[in-house]
């Protein structure tokens, strides 16, 4: 149930005085003592419910032991103490009718062998099978109307579900069986006016998401839960609005993808998230070409312990591969992602390594020892305006980090090589942004030399990701506000963390070498909407309960984001989310030797070098105020991947 952790729990269960009635052996002495009955009332039966003839009663007495061996025998084999009363339901009659009948078969043919059935009348082996079926099946039931009749008048939130269909129901049946029923179901509200007026389990659907307010105030309700895995991002819109109109708190099931075990449950439920409302259409992936490409593989993902990489590493295992590398510089984030994978993942053969990527050394040590088939490259500094003041290190690490793996790839004949790029690669105008795309051209480059294939992978923002925007603001909702925003019109392009890592390794099994992929995004979301559902979500109103206050842009920043160069036209893939940009490449010579430079720069400290090497071989880049930069290497804009 609800928590401050905004979690559902079950609390301990609430003992009733019949509860001992259904313990194991208690269950077992009541169906045995049925057994007798059942077996004499059929003769009586049989008998038009008159006396039962001396030498029938005498013989039905004899038979007795041997019905209840048998029929004892059969209840232990078909399983019916494995089930419990309070929950007995279709499958627990059916093992019942299945006990009762083997039991009967075996008393008829033993007492054919033994007397041809002299004394046993044919009706009465009719009647005891049906007597005996009734005999255990409608204690069971009683008990459970019983159970559910007491537990309703110890609850104490009225619940209005939202969504009458298959996750709706099976959220109604969890919830009806909790012990005890702390949350009672009291309708349901679905758009579809075709199932208005039904009933699910008892519960009725009264109509449609615009009268929740009002189902609300004439029902007392007291929780909404959602259960609308299904609904797309505008439609949860459009009822979180309503369910904030009505006043009272609301959760919901998770979206569809994320529900992979099937199961809907009461477990399930959370609190309303801001990936809900800007969630996308559930990713489609080709899981035959990704099992054919990477199932049985070795296979490292450098970065394993950041955000993406931790993601990528997770659903990396679920293809099975023959070992999974991870490289991370963080100890901590190696530790935590080793030990979720190794709980979630107990059959595979996982290898952290702690080390950098700019450590020739321990890199050299990692490929010689697990021969690596394919590479993820997800390590790379991101955070823009950090690096705005530290060229060196970023170049160091996203740049020259890069270059040392790809030629890595090449040097110990990887497959495939899979960097993990971002729109700030496009028209850059920050230090981040124009590393990466140094490196996309390196990979590029070095593509068209080598049997291994490069393959660039272009995303925006990440929900959730360590250091973005959510965790930001949610810290600052938490802490009462102000929630900071740099101005009112940036705006930014979101995925998920699992959509962002299921589309990297669909474009790495599709790529034939050098292509430059970009993830469809869908549409740009203002910031400022971001942080005024959030506080929404929150329990409080924006402007009212929590400020929002704009900063200005910080150094490196533009108002908005873009996915692709003017000049690299996309062109559609064989998926639907994954888009091809057309490349602009520079000359293998000249990349190699303005890399050598700032190899050159970093180990002297040269700044001034660092900053004029990278703006020749970024010529897009500009400043955030649209400046434009320095002298600038040619570039092919006109050759395609």
């Amino acid at each position: 149930m609800p928590t401050e952790d905004n979690k559902i729990l079950t609390p301990p269960p609430r003992q009733s005085k019949l509860d001992f009635l259904t313990s194991p052996w208690a269950a077992m002495a009541h169906d045995l003592l049925m057994v007798p009955v059942a077996w004499l009332t059929a003769y009586w039966l049989r008998f038009n419910l008159g006396n039962i003839p001396e030498h029938f009663l005498s013989g039905a007495l004899n038979l007795l032991p041997l019905v209840l061996v048998a029929q004892g025998a059969m209840f232990a084999y078909f399983g019916l103490y494995r089930g419990v009363w309070r929950f007995a339901s279709l499958p627990d009659l059916l093992r019942i009718v299945k006990a009762v009948a083997a039991g009967t078969a075996i008393v008829a043919v033993v007492t054919f062998l033994l007397t041809r059935l002299e004394l046993v009348p044919r009706t009465v082996l009719l009647f005891f099978p049906l007597l005996l079926v009734f005999l255990l099946g409608a204690p069971r039931l009683v008990y459970r109307m019983f159970k559910d009749r007491y537990l309703s008048t110890t609850m104490d939130k009225k619940v209005l579900v939202v969504g009458a269909g298959e996750a709706g129901e099976m959220l109604i049946r969890d919830l009806l069986r909790n012990s005890p029923r702390i949350y009672q179901p009291v309708a349901f509200i679905d758009d579809n006016p075709f199932k208005h007026g039904r009933e699910i389990r008892g519960i009725r659907v009264i109509g449609n998401t615009d009268i929740i307010p009002e189902a609300v105030q004439k029902w007392g309700i007291d929780l909404i839960l959602l259960a609308l895995p299904s609904a797309t991002t505008h439609q949860m819109q459009r009822i979180v609005e309503i369910c904030e109109r009505s006043g009272v708190p609301f959760r919901t099931l998770p979206m569809m993808q994320d529900l992979v075990s099937g199961n809907v449950s009461s477990r399930e439920l959370r609190e309303v998230e801001i990936g809900d409302l800007l969630g996308r259409e559930p990713v489609v992936l080709d899981w035959d070409a990704l099992y054919e490409n990477l199932s049985g593989k070795s296979i490292l993902v450098t970065g394993g312990g950041g955000s993406i990489g931790s993601e990528l590493c997770r659903q990396i295992a679920r293809l099975r591969p023959s070992c999974l590398v991870l490289l991370e510089n963080s100890e901590y984030n190696l530790y935590q992602v080793d030990m979720n994978l190794r709980r979630e993942f107990p059959e595979l053969v996982l290898q952290p390594c702690l080390g950098d990527v700019t450590d020739l050394v321990r890199v050299e040590k990692i490929m010689e020892e697990y021969q690596p088939q394919v590479i993820f490259h997800a390590a790379a500094y991101k955070h823009v305006p950090l690096l705005e003041s530290q060229i060196r290190e970023a170049v160091r690490n996203n740049i020259l980090g890069t270059k040392q793996m790809a030629l890595a790839a090449d040097k110990y004949g990887c497959e495939a090589f899979v960097q993990v790029s971002t729109d700030k690669a496009v028209n850059p105008s920050n230090v981040m942004g124009s590393c990466k795309r140094v490196a996309e051209i390196f990979c590029q480059a070095i593509n068209e030399r080598s049997d291994t294939r490069y393959i660039t992978v272009r995303f925006g923002n990440v929900l959730g990701s360590a250091g973005s925007v959510v965790p930001l603001f949610k810290k600052q909702i938490a802490e009462g506000g102000p929630v900071t925003v740099t101005d009112p019109d940036v705006t930014r392009y979101f995925m998920t963390i699992s959509e962002a890592s299921q589309l990297i390794m669909q474009a790495g099994v599709m790529g034939r070498g050098g292509e430059i992929y970009v993830l469809d995004m869908g549409e740009p979301i203002r910031v400022a909407y971001l942080a005024e559902q959030m506080i929404k979500l929150s329990g409080r109103k924006p402007g009212e309960d929590i400020e929002i206050v704009y900063t200005g842009l910080r150094p490196g920043e533009k108002l908005f984001e873009e996915l692709f160069h003017k000049e690299e036209n996309l062109k559609d893939t064989k998926h639907s989310k994954i888009l091809l940009a057309r490349s602009r490449r520079v000359d293998w010579e000249q990349i190699n030797e303005e890399i050598e430079h700032m190899v050159e720069c970093v180990h002297s400290y040269d700044i001034e070098g660092l900053e004029t090497l990278l703006l020749r071989l970024v010529p897009e880049h500009s400043r955030s105020n649209g400046e434009p930069t320095y002298p600038q290497l040619v570039i092919d804009a006109n050759s395609v991947a």
